[in-house]
């Protein structure tokens, strides 16, 4: 821990020159007093680190004392602080590691690209959860990626889609982070030959506790690949029926933003009809769920069939005109 401390210390002062000890003592969290004698340490062990007094003084490095790491380019660096998110870091229990990480490649960069670099996280920020939601609650998500990265084998009590909880032995194989909701995938265990992963909600773990097993991962298994194989696999099975809908342009603008875009192209191959409208044939996940974002659509969107899709609209605005008309 405080051989830990001592590298943040002098990458602190590679990266920022002179500090003070209570700017260190802030940045490190420990007291002043153990900046002073981590400072000691510092310069018994060689490093040229010296205390300027006054009232612009401070700590600082000999001019010249640095680590370089020349084998990044320009755009790599630029890459490596435009790829992170902190805030998934710190739900992932790794907040200060990501920091120290900055610290250490930024203190190595030679001059020039590390000027860059702090530009490019100066002036991008990468913000991933989607609008209008709160980021998922998940106490557990740290234990979840501690038991992937160690392939361990854990007992979790799942919250199910509307039905009751189980309890499930599981062994992790991979985390990911979509549009602000965590998921993880993993195999049962024992897993039985030509089992396939699955996928689980990381918000909807209520408890997980560690068997002390660990597990062997299977032999070529691609978390990439996995995730997008999965993803385009659970977009086509939500939409169970297919609506066909007579659109004005202004509709099909108006359904545009209703609709997600994975939908946006069954709007762009819409045709034609003698009247000036457009004939589109638009998935849907229920007749719930269509029936209300049809109806934001108002005159501009007709749904022609299914009929209990049209009728399921008809219904809903004949309760609209008798709310108001009342």
């Amino acid at each position: 821990m405080r051989a830990s401390r001592l590298l943040s210390l002098l990458l602190l002062l590679q990266n920022r020159g002179r500090l003070t000890a209570a700017q260190l003592a802030a940045e490190l969290e420990v007291s002043e007093r153990t900046v002073y004698r981590d400072v000691e340490s510092l310069s018994a062990a060689g490093i040229p680190v010296y205390a300027e007094r006054g009232a612009g003084g401070g700590y600082r490095l000999v001019d010249g004392y640095r680590t370089r790491l020349t084998g990044l380019s320009g755009g790599e660096a630029d890459s490596v602080f435009l790829a992170t998110v902190p805030q998934a870091a710190a739900e992932l229990g790794l907040g200060a590691e990501m920091a120290a990480a900055h610290r250490k490649i930024l203190a190595a960069l030679p001059e020039g690209v590390r000027e860059r670099a702090q530009r490019v996280r100066d002036r991008f920020h990468l913000d991933a959860p989607a609008w209008f939601r709160e980021p998922d609650r998940v106490p557990h998500l740290a234990a979840i990626a501690s038991a992937v990265w160690e392939q361990r084998v854990v007992e979790v009590r799942y919250r199910r889609w509307r039905s009751e909880p189980v309890d499930r032995v599981l062994a992790p194989l991979g985390v990911v982070l979509k549009s602000g909701l965590w998921y993880f995938v993993a195999l049962p265990y024992p897993a039985a030959p030509g089992c396939e992963p699955r996928t689980f909600r990381a918000a909807r773990v209520d408890g997980l506790t560690d068997t002390g097993e660990r597990f062997a991962r299977p032999d070529g298994f691609d978390l990439a690949a996995y995730w997008e194989r999965w993803s385009r696999e659970f977009e086509a099975s939500r939409y169970t029926g297919t609506a066909r809908v007579l659109l004005t342009p202004r509709g099909r603008d108006l359904l545009r933003v209703v609709l997600p875009p994975v939908l946006h192209g069954a709007l762009e191959a819409a045709e034609p009809q003698p009247d000036g409208r457009l004939c589109a044939h638009v998935p849907f996940e229920s007749v719930e769920q269509a029936v209300a974002q049809f109806i934001q659509c108002g005159p501009d969107a007709e749904v022609v069939e299914p009929v209990e899709l049209r009728e399921g609209v008809l219904a809903q605005a004949r309760a609209t005109v008798r709310r108001y008309a009342d």
